[in-house]
């Protein structure tokens, strides 16, 4: 490409690059608008496959047995049925569960968010010695299958008497999200500003104070987004939840399969149910939902 070379009024020589041809822009701009329609695309298909498990259960949440066997998991009720949101409410004794589910799923949050938050800043912040390999092995911890931890976690259990309550589960799954947490919460850390941290020890913050007072506030956004993603896991949970609580303080997602019969009927207030369950995770997502982006690019560029 040709380039132009202009004078200034100082004497100085600019040196400009000859704009492109007409033909060549409309070539990039056509690559552009065609890399941008397959981007397009394939983030549409993304939502639908998302969206189709939704859409089934909302079609066969208001039928009942004998249309749901006439039409199929795919055919559209012939009405509003709400035979099955009655009968979920009745059967499970809805209250009970759903408050189970939040005291299970705000516990779990409340502890992982703590102590992830804590490990983050000495990792982060406090630049204690060996924090590479003490975050490599937290990298590896939370690739570590729950599967596994089942049999430690129950003699665990066994041993401190909390088998069969709901405060094992919110211990053990409180604790199992502290690699993950403390790995994405450290990594936001590195990247906070220390000129405040020298101006906040000169003005003579301890650590304390500066971990509540300065470094908590400013990285409410990381923490928001990670409360957000444990909150969602513990409360879909199933298997800590099977496993270490027992008919009578389960949660939400333990009757929701309860509710399958022995042929495997009663999809149809499975279906119901688990719209029901969908109204509090919804709520915290949309609550918190303005910390959720912000949270999870802070620290991602330097």
């Amino acid at each position: 490409m040709s380039q132009m070379v202009e004078v200034a009024q100082d004497g100085t020589f600019i040196v400009m690059k000859e704009p492109k041809p007409i033909k060549a822009r409309k070539t990039e701009l056509k690559k552009k608008s065609v890399g941008s329609w397959l981007v397009f695309i394939i983030l549409l298909l993304v939502v639908i496959g998302w969206l189709f498990p939704f859409y089934m259960a909302l079609l066969n949440a208001f039928k009942n047995e004998a249309e749901f066997i006439a039409t199929g998991p795919l055919g559209w009720p012939k009405g509003i049925n709400l035979d099955n949101i009655i009968k979920f409410w009745n059967d499970v004794n809805f209250p009970q569960k759903l408050m189970n589910s939040i005291i299970v799923s705000l516990g779990a949050t409340i502890i992982g968010v703590i102590l992830s938050a804590f490990t983050a800043f000495a990792l982060g912040i406090g630049r204690i010695k060996g924090r590479f390999w003490i975050l490599a092995l937290f990298m590896v911890a939370f690739t570590i299958p729950q599967e596994a931890m089942i049999y430690p976690w129950y003699n665990m259990a066994k041993a401190t008497h909390t088998y069969d309550s709901l405060v094992s589960v919110i211990i053990i799954t409180g604790v199992a999200s502290i690699a993950f947490g403390t790995y994405m919460l450290s990594a936001v850390l590195e990247e906070f500003p220390t000129e405040l941290l020298e101006a906040a020890r000169i003005d003579g913050a301890s650590y304390y104070q500066i971990f509540w007072k300065l470094i908590l506030p400013m990285s409410m956004p990381s923490i928001a987004s990670f409360a957000i993603f444990q909150f969602l896991w513990v409360w879909n949970d199933y298997l800590i939840a099977f496993i270490f609580v027992g008919e009578q303080k389960s949660v939400m997602t333990y009757k929701l399969l309860r509710l399958i019969g022995q042929y495997g009927d009663g999809w149809q207030t499975v279906a119901a149910g688990s719209f029901i369950a969908l109204i509090v995770p919804l709520m915290v997502f949309f609550g918190l939902q303005r910390y959720f982006v912000r949270g999870l690019t802070a620290g991602a560029v330097k």
